[in-house]
């Protein structure tokens, strides 16, 4: 989950690596350091802590070259230190290695060169690989670091640069993101397209095993075996301010704002792909009528969603729907065959252990169709469908437009299968969809109460403890409400199924408890309403969030209105109340909110 950078060009690199790794601090934040080609070898500075503190450190610096690479670290081996950062250059000072992933085998290659006299001086597994290529390095970088990516174990994205190779700066990668950038000042590796916007939008995206070696004049590819590989660049479309924060406090605060932009435009996108006008046809042919039944698999906020979207499906399309955990699927040898579409939902296309759900149920016969947010990404390409989200950038580590983007894609993939398999007529079909494109107007109304939210908010700061109550599918949205507001606010909450309540939870329940309800299943509203009589006679507070204004109770309940909608697509109006409402608990509370301690944005290690 660290962020890697190196720049090979015209250009002095130190500023332009600085300012990279800038865009990919929300990967980690323990450590950062840079690598510079100097003249009598590496010139390298490191330093534990935020970027920030790296910057003290290069204040006037005088610094220059054509040449380096950059990190940001997301500690795994070896505490967050100045020795523990990244660059790691071996210990004959002649090879620099920046690293993202995770090296399995790092213990035995350790003994090994331990045993031919080469001395390390950090904790982490990633030192194995420079002390790895310089002991087989014989002249040949490129000879190098094949050897070297045969010997290691693991996941990992590399940037090498050797003293006796001066202009030539080689990547590769393994399951891990890394793309190649190039501009008319030079070249470019990163492991997000962020970190390069500013100088261009023309971007390779390697596969696993290749191997890339840039100069300042071009960029060639090769695979294990040093054969020449030709590749296409992709042109991405976002534009540079959509990685900037652009006057707003916070990413994440930005990123709310703009919700219903996102909306609309994935719930168009969406509609192309996977409605109109061949219902259920989605991504090039996907028909449903050809699965027994349906498999949602994800990390994290896209677990959410899914879990969310299994209401969706087995309400509309009447098929059977599981939702796993990634990093349970891939162990747990899952029941899946051919008549098995396993959906995959990732918003950067390169979360680790959906890749390896993804393949495990590809291994077993299972249609495969991912919905992710990044084109190019390790998910998209491997998957047998894609559908994509039009997110755009999401640089706050906790998702809230990617998250919102996936819902309605969605949702409108489970209108079409519902139109293919009969369950739903093409009229009823368009209905439905004409609520989808009802979200975003609906969103920015939600919007419009931020000062109440932000009001109510900050008199929660001082909770140790917060329960989300809902009931059917506002019980899925529950879950994220309560792992956003844990994710920034570091308040411990939880999410429960209202009727759960009295099987145990409700003894957690006392005086000036905070519990919020979800209420945006209409049918349900005098069940929810039972629970939140019941929580308020312990002494519980309640904040209601749904499209019914009750009593107050005695000033312990108080409410947020919601628009009215179909309850199947309510998540997506509950949610954005859900994700305000975290973010001014966590700014009341003055933390860090785009970069959340402990955790990172693309979990790319298992």
């Amino acid at each position: 989950m660290c962020g890697i950078i190196g720049y090979v060009g015209s250009e002095n690199a130190l500023p332009i690596i600085v300012k990279g790794l800038k865009k990919l601090e929300y990967r980690g934040y323990d450590s950062a350091g840079i690598a510079l080609f100097g003249a009598a070898g590496f010139d390298v500075v490191k330093q534990k802590g935020t970027l920030s503190a790296l910057e003290e450190r290069l204040a006037g610096s005088t610094l220059s070259s054509f040449m380096g690479i950059g990190h940001t670290r997301w500690a795994t081996h070896g505490e967050p230190s100045d020795i523990n950062s990244h660059p790691h250059v071996g210990s004959k000072g002649r090879i620099a290695v920046v690293h993202n992933g995770i090296i399995e085998n790092y213990r035995q290659l350790r003994e090994r060169l331990t045993k031919r006299g080469i001395d390390f001086v950090s904790q982490t597994d990633s030192e194995v690989i420079p002390q790895l290529a310089e002991y087989y390095y014989d002249g040949d970088m490129l000879d190098t670091v094949v050897k070297v990516t045969n010997a290691l174990g693991g996941s990992y994205a590399l940037g090498f640069m050797c003293v006796d190779e001066p202009g030539t700066l080689i990547a590769v990668k393994k399951d891990n993101p890394l793309i190649i950038g190039v501009s008319e000042h030079g070249n470019f590796i990163a492991s997000d397209v962020p970190a390069v916007l500013r100088h261009t939008n023309k971007v390779y995206y390697l596969d696993d095993a290749e191997i890339a070696v840039l100069t300042k004049d071009g960029v060639r590819f090769y695979n294990q075996d040093k054969d020449p590989v030709t590749k296409t660049p992709e042109t991405v479309t976002w534009s540079v301010d959509s990685a900037e924060k652009g006057g707003w406090p916070h990413f994440m605060l930005k990123e709310i704002m703009e919700q219903p932009k996102i909306m609309r435009d994935t719930i168009r996108a969406a509609a192309e792909q996977a409605y109109l006008p061949n219902p259920g046809a989605a991504a090039g042919g996907l028909d449903v009528a050809n699965f027994d039944k349906l498999v949602i698999t994800a990390c994290g906020s896209a677990y959410n969603a899914g879990v969310v979207a299994k209401y969706v499906f087995e309400r509309l399309c009447r098929i059977p729907v599981e939702v796993e955990l990634a990093s349970e699927f891939r162990y747990k040898d899952p029941i899946v065959d051919e008549r098995t579409l396993v959906i995959l939902v990732s918003q950067s296309g390169e979360t680790a252990d959906t890749i390896a759900a993804m393949r495990e149920a590809k291994s077993k016969g299972a249609v495969t169709l991912s919905i992710v947010n990044v084109v190019g990404s390790t998910i998209s390409k491997e998957a047998d469908h894609c559908l994509m989200t039009l997110a755009g950038p999401e640089i706050a580590v906790a998702t809230t437009k990617a998250f919102s983007a996936q819902l309605v894609v969605l949702y409108t993939l489970a209108v079409g299968f519902a139109v293919r398999l009969g369950k739903l007529t093409p009229e009823q079909g368009q209905g439905m969809l004409e609520e989808i494109e009802s979200l975003p107007e609906k969103t920015e109304t939600i919007l419009e109460q931020v000062d109440a939210i932000q009001k109510y908010a900050s008199e929660c700061i001082v909770y140790k403890s917060i329960f989300f109550i809902g009931r059917n599918i506002d019980y899925a949205i529950a879950m994220e409400g309560s792992l956003k507001l844990k994710e920034i606010s570091y308040i411990h909450s939880e999410a429960y199924a209202g009727g759960e309540l009295k099987h145990g939870t409700i003894s957690l329940v006392e005086e000036n408890t905070l519990v919020v309800a979800i209420g945006g299943c209409e049918r349900l509203h005098g069940k929810i309403m039972s629970n939140i009589e019941q929580v308020i006679s312990r002494g519980a507070k309640v904040l209601f969030i749904g499209n019914s204004r009750e009593d107050d109770m005695g000033g312990k309940l108080s409410f947020v209105a919601i628009p009215k909608v179909n309850e199947l697509f309510s998540p997506s109006l509950s949610v954005i109340v859900l994700q305000l409402f975290s973010y001014y608990v966590a700014a009341n509370k003055g933390l860090d909110i785009d970069k959340p301690r402990n955790l990172a944005k693309s979990v790319t290690v298992e």
